[in-house]
């Protein structure tokens, strides 16, 4: 049992390759049909993998919570633990999420005018979003010890539910929102903003409370009424709504100060 958590871990990272794998295959591409022996050329379309890709860094998520909560169940702590943790985190939230936005901002490009002379300048910038992650988890590897009530910069985990909804956003297209994914300054702005907030000195909310009351609690609630209630109008899209809520409530709520603040 003391392995469990760890096992969880590469759960998680093993998800989130699986993910990448899925996102990069998500472009048109053709297969041929030698029956009766004649070829016959075919497109295939990748929209699905796309979805697929968004499915798998949703059950990452999962693993990721569930290795922390099994380890304090069990009361089993080791700094491999703690180090492979970020590792897959850095994969599943960041890599993973990274290819999502170079996929869509391909996507964007191409369908520009001078889509021929598109270089890879323009969709090198999705990656950033892996080296801040890399950058945030590497923070929080030598603090962790200092945020017992709150997280020092957005959870790298948050970025990647967050970007990870884009696909399912362009699959189900509620009220034609994935129109703005094909709008390369919305991408850009968007590489900006999660880069920006996961290296902030922003005190985030941790989603599992430390206490268990009203009175501390109260965003965390906040934010999945948010989500459950959105979800029945905006269906997919009730996720970076839900995202924008719990940035916005960050910067509000007052956490409580304590004894180890990090400067």
């Amino acid at each position: 049992m003391k392995h469990l958590p760890n096992l969880l871990t590469l759960a998680n990272l093993f998800c989130g390759c699986i993910a990448i794998a899925y996102i990069l295959t998500a472009q048109p591409y053709t297969s041929v049909n030698t029956t009766g022996g004649v070829p016959s050329w075919r497109w295939i379309h990748g929209a699905e993998q796309m979805y697929l890709g968004s499915i798998f860094i949703g059950i990452a998520a999962i693993c990721d919570m569930l290795d922390g909560m099994v380890a304090r169940a069990l009361k089993v702590f080791s700094p491999i633990g703690k180090d492979l943790d970020s590792l897959a985190d850095v994969v599943s939230f960041g890599v993973a999420p990274s290819v999502i936005l170079f996929k869509l901002l391909w996507d964007a490009l191409m369908g520009e005018k001078n889509a021929f002379d598109v270089s890879m300048i323009g969709m090198a910038p999705a990656f950033l979003v892996a080296c801040f992650a890399a950058l945030r988890l590497a923070k929080f590897n030598i603090t962790s010890d200092k945020q017992k009530n709150y997280f020092v910069g957005m959870p790298v985990p948050a970025v990647g539910i967050f970007v990870g909804s884009f696909p399912l956003i362009l699959w189900y297209n509620p009220y034609n929102i994935s129109s703005y994914f094909q709008n390369k300054w919305v991408l850009y702005l968007v590489i900006a903003l999660v880069c920006w907030l996961m290296v902030s000195g922003v005190k985030f909310i941790k989603m599992i409370p430390s206490k268990w009351s009203i009175g501390t609690m109260w965003p965390q609630l906040v934010v999945l009424l948010v989500g459950v209630v959105s979800w029945l109008f905006l269906s997919v899209a009730a996720i970076p709504l839900a995202f924008i809520v719990y940035v916005l409530l960050s910067f509000i709520y007052k956490q409580p100060e304590t004894s180890n603040e990090i400067s």
